[in-house]
């Protein structure tokens, strides 16, 4: 096969795979003190690889692809360990593509095992902030393509706006009728956020973006004060989101507003949803929980009725050994028990406190 057939093979067979992607459910919540502010949850740990980032991998392949920056038989280097490694490495073996993933050391085995579950390796570094340096160099060492998601998500995002590529904001909008006051997401990479904002702007819609954030994370400072280059030099422990600095792909112009998360609520709300409303997930959507139940509760006090759609950017898979374990969960000095009750409090007659 010539590289230009490869190239038309390896597009078609992307293109094939978008085609055929069928819409992940939404879940309806039990709130029957608040019949007008109803609360939907977007499944996307029904996509192939288990969350959000599915979409996203595919769209950075494909325009690494177009570039020529990927060739048959191109050597793929990512520098992270989450779902968006475990996205890539799915996408890089439907193509027959070689793909490593640079992790921090310390990274859990779990992490390495969903990587591994989809054709990647994986190179452990330290510092944690190596990995940015060491996946470069790998790169050119082994004559590959250097992904840098980070850097490239943006630009893949946008060309699938403006190619009228059908994404995730398509599904939650043609869903439901009429479109839904809000949608909140979280941001790490901040690809989902500026894929929804974006757009909501271009088409047109009255519907907002809230964007949640963890503690030690820049986002939320960063919008407030409009410092683009806002940091923090800390990490977020809330997995999936938060960042110590607002990363290239975030675009606070489209976000209508950001709620803080103390990080005990996230993980109490990621196992309330688990338990009590039986749609297990990880504690990004534990944050994005929240955030919308603020939402709802400010909604109905105001009179405004409206769906509020949470983002459900993972599955519970992942964290069984971590954020769904008692023993992890209270090494980190995170108390669970009033988040708890103020969820139960707010489902069963929709008070939300202060």
């Amino acid at each position: 096969m010539s590289d230009r057939d490869w190239v038309r093979y390896a597009t078609g067979l992307l293109e094939a795979d978008r085609a055929a992607e069928r819409a992940t459910p939404l879940h309806r919540l039990p709130l029957p003190a608040m019949p007008s502010v109803p609360i939907l949850v977007k499944d996307e740990s029904a996509r192939v690889t288990g969350s959000v980032k599915y979409r996203f991998a595919r769209s950075l392949l494909l325009g690494a692809v177009a570039r020529g920056d990927v060739r048959r038989g191109t050597p793929l280097v990512e520098a992270t360990g989450g779902n968006m490694a475990v996205a890539e490495a799915h996408v890089a073996r439907m193509l027959g593509l070689s793909f490593t993933a640079v992790v921090p050391g310390r990274s859990a085995p779990d992490r390495i095992a969903r990587i591994a579950a989809h054709g990647g390796t994986v190179h452990r570094v330290d510092p944690p902030l190596a990995v940015y340096e060491n996946a470069e160099r790998l790169a050119r060492q082994v004559s590959g393509h250097y992904l840098d998601c980070l850097s490239t998500l943006g630009p893949a995002i946008d060309a699938d706006l403006d190619n009228g590529v059908p994404g995730l904001p398509d599904e939650i909008m043609h869903a439901l009728t009429p479109e839904p006051a809000w949608i909140v997401t979280g941001a790490g990479t901040g690809a989902t956020s500026r894929a929804i904002g974006r757009y909501l702007r271009r088409h047109g819609h009255a519907t907002r973006l809230a964007v949640v954030d963890a503690e030690n994370s820049a986002y939320f400072p960063g919008w407030v004060t409009d410092a683009r280059d806002y940091a923090t030099g800390m990490p977020s422990r809330i997995e999936g989101i938060g960042r110590p600095r607002m990363e290239p792909a975030f675009d606070p112009a489209v976000v209508d507003l950001v709620i803080p998360v103390p990080d005990a609520s996230s993980v109490a709300a990621m196992r309330f949803l688990a338990g009590a409303l039986g749609v297990p997930a990880g504690p990004s959507t534990g944050a994005c929980l929240w955030g919308a139940c603020h939402l709802a509760h400010r909604m109905s006090r105001a009179g405004e009725s409206g769906t509020v759609v949470v983002v459900a950017a993972d599955g519970a898979d992942p964290y069984r050994r971590t954020f769904y374990d008692d023993d992890w969960v209270a090494g980190k000095g995170w108390d669970l028990a009033e988040p708890a009750r103020r969820l139960e409090r707010f489902v069963r007659t929709g008070d939300w406190g202060a």
